[in-house]
């Protein structure tokens, strides 16, 4: 028994994570090759991916609180 269907969901919702922070962080991606790209640019859509990440973990690992603890 495979994977795909799953594997297909996890890289589509990834790219879908990168074209919005490429957006947010006004970077024009291309459909396939973005080669062109500075490292600027790269290490922007990069950092911004992982702060989204990170507040997707916290809030899950909080069970959906935002962290405030007082």
């Amino acid at each position: 028994m495979t994977n795909s269907g799953s594997n297909n969901k996890n890289k589509a919702m990834l790219q879908n994570l990168k074209t919005e922070a490429a957006n947010s962080v006004n970077v024009n991606l291309k459909q396939d090759y973005n080669g062109d790209l500075t490292a600027r640019e790269a290490g922007s859509v990069g950092g911004e991916m992982v702060k989204r990440m990170i507040a997707y973990a916290e809030q899950n690992m909080n069970g959906g609180n935002s962290g405030n603890n007082n």
